[in-house]
């Protein structure tokens, strides 16, 4: 005899969601290039820099680390329908450090080095919708480095790049949302069984016959 499940519950329901007006998946690279001076915590007069090797490390900043500067309304033709399309002025702010690695594996950690970029997107983000930025991938490395010198009486605790390069890449997903409250019909979710178990038999480590007990 075929046994019927039970039917599930339905029910109409409201939830608040962001909406998303419009997503896109972009990909920037730019380079940096500090100059003077830049103070590294531990370092000393007496350093020696020599075989040293130099990377780098990127992350966004705690603060404002997306900050719209402006939004501009345009006018596009796509598939010959006119659309009211936002130009975006975005500026993106980085926190950049610097690590310098002794060839007896000595580090030294530069201060935080705060960086910005601007970016211009065209998106569906009228007045009103958030645009959030989702860094899939945000990495650094150092293309050159030119001589180190170690700094000396005020300049202490310092090192100078003669030619510091640092090339930033950032792949980024960019949103722009509005949160909404919709509706829909909504099957309700059943806990799953619980998985079986049972306690485990008892074990006897094995033996070594060949070498004990002897037989006699």
């Amino acid at each position: 005899m075929q046994e019927h499940m039970p039917s599930q519950a339905q029910e109409l329901i409201c939830i608040n969601v962001d909406k998303v007006y419009d997503w896109i998946v972009k990909e920037m690279s730019f380079d940096i290039s500090p100059t003077g001076a830049i103070t590294f915590p531990g370092v000393t007069a007496a350093t020696d820099l020599t075989g040293a090797i130099v990377t780098c490390r990127v992350i966004p900043a705690a603060t404002n680390p997306i900050v719209i500067l402006n939004r501009e309304n345009r006018q596009f033709s796509i598939d010959g329908s006119t659309v009211c399309l936002q130009h975006l002025n975005i500026q993106k702010n980085f926190i950049l450090t610097i690590i310098v690695t002794l060839p007896n594996g000595t580090m030294f950690t530069s201060a935080e080095i705060p960086v910005s970029r601007c970016e211009q997107v065209t998106l569906c983000a009228p007045k009103g919708t958030d645009v959030e930025i989702l860094y899939t991938d945000l990495d650094c490395f150092v293309c050159t480095t030119g001589s180190l010198t170690v700094g000396t009486g005020t300049a202490a605790g310092t090192i100078t790049f003669s030619a510091l390069t640092i090339t930033v890449a950032v792949c980024q997903s960019i949103q722009s949302t509005f949160p909404v409250t919709v509706e829909f019909l909504a099957t309700f979710c059943e806990p799953r069984a619980d998985l079986p178990f049972t306690c485990p038999t008892a074990v006897r480590p094995q033996q070594c016959p060949v070498i004990f007990p002897t037989v006699g």
